[in-house]
């Protein structure tokens, strides 16, 4: 009777755990402010809608991103896009700016990690991959971050990153314009490569990990002799990235010439100039190397973040004593 009693009073505590834990897992996190060493990183995080969707489409785009109250909200304009991207003019309109994103500050170390989600069940991203978007946001001077793009219709994507680059802007963190630019030329730079190989779920991430590579062996030789590279000695360089990272043959060199031309740019850009760039790189080109599809972070979008972490030391703290509470019943 008495040890009946026990294990029926152990089954509903045990069932009472799993669905306490479950809520406490996957409830949206509140974002705390973390300090970080790194550069640019966030302190906040924020969800950015693109100025041409509607209230309506917001709603839908907020529960694909899962974000909770604690992002702020912000809107991406054409205005954002001339300044972060298009080095100064375009004639791309606030109507035109469809893709939104959400970021949240990662843990120091943690480099770049991108998802982009499904609207409706569809992608709506319809050229860039998650792993262009990370190298390209590391190289434009963001780091240590969880990003998750996403839009209500059809876009190639290219200008998503103005909300990333708006939301450091928002934070405190004033992105060199120089670097945000020459950093998404490198977006319409792999395109052609990444487009060729649609077939191959891989290459984007080798593809993005040997452009990182070249980046850092770029800094790292401007910061040691302040030697400049050719665009013959780049295109050398990416050719060997290539092939350690198992891709040359499936890159043509006419899609190298046009990557190699973003590097010459990269090379003159302030960011080659900077000391955290060389080990934050190392980091994203952790990231993708190995990254398959658009889920980067496939833990769950917030789940490098430290409000997440947060959830989950509660969650452990709550199961150790669920435990303690459990032997005290056989005692």
């Amino acid at each position: 009777g008495v040890l009946e009693m026990k294990l029926k009073k152990l089954a509903t505590a045990f069932l009472a755990g799993l669905t306490f834990l479950g809520v406490t897992l996957t409830s949206a996190p509140k974002a705390l402010a973390t300090s970080s060493s790194s550069t640019h990183t966030l302190n906040s995080a924020y969800v950015v809608y693109g100025a041409g969707t509607s209230q309506e489409a917001r709603q839908n785009l907020a529960k694909v991103f899962e974000t909770d109250s604690s992002f702020k909200t912000l809107t991406a304009t054409a205005a954002d896009y001339n300044k972060y991207i298009a080095n100064g003019s375009s004639n791309t309109t606030d109507a035109a700016m469809i893709s939104s994103v959400a970021i949240a500050p990662g843990d120091p170390g943690s480099g770049v990690k991108v998802n982009i989600k499904d609207y409706n069940g569809s992608n709506n991203i319809t050229q860039v991959t998650s792993q262009q978007y990370a190298m390209v946001a590391q190289m434009a001077g963001v780091t240590d971050v969880s990003i998750v793009v996403t839009a209500n219709r059809p876009v190639s994507g290219e200008s998503a990153l103005t909300g990333v680059y708006k939301a450091l802007a928002e934070d405190g963190v004033s992105l060199n314009t120089e670097n945000t630019a020459t950093a998404n030329e490198m977006l319409s730079a792999t395109q052609p490569a990444i487009n060729a190989n649609k077939d191959d779920a891989a290459y984007p991430g080798k593809l993005m990990a040997a452009v990182g590579d070249v980046s850092k062996q770029l800094a790292q030789q401007k910061q040691d002799n302040q030697e400049l590279s050719t665009k013959q000695d780049i295109e050398d360089m990416l050719n060997k990235a290539l092939a350690d990272r198992g891709i040359q043959d499936q890159t043509t060199s006419e899609q190298v010439t046009q990557i190699s031309g973003a590097l010459v740019n990269f090379q003159n850009s302030p960011i080659s100039s900077s000391k955290t760039y060389i080990n934050n790189v190392t980091n994203t080109i952790n990231n993708v190397k190995d990254s398959t599809g658009n889920l980067m972070n496939k833990a769950k979008d917030w789940a490098n973040s430290a409000q997440a972490k947060e959830a989950v030391e509660q969650a452990k703290g709550w199961f150790t004593r669920f435990i303690e509470w459990i032997k005290s019943l056989f005692n």
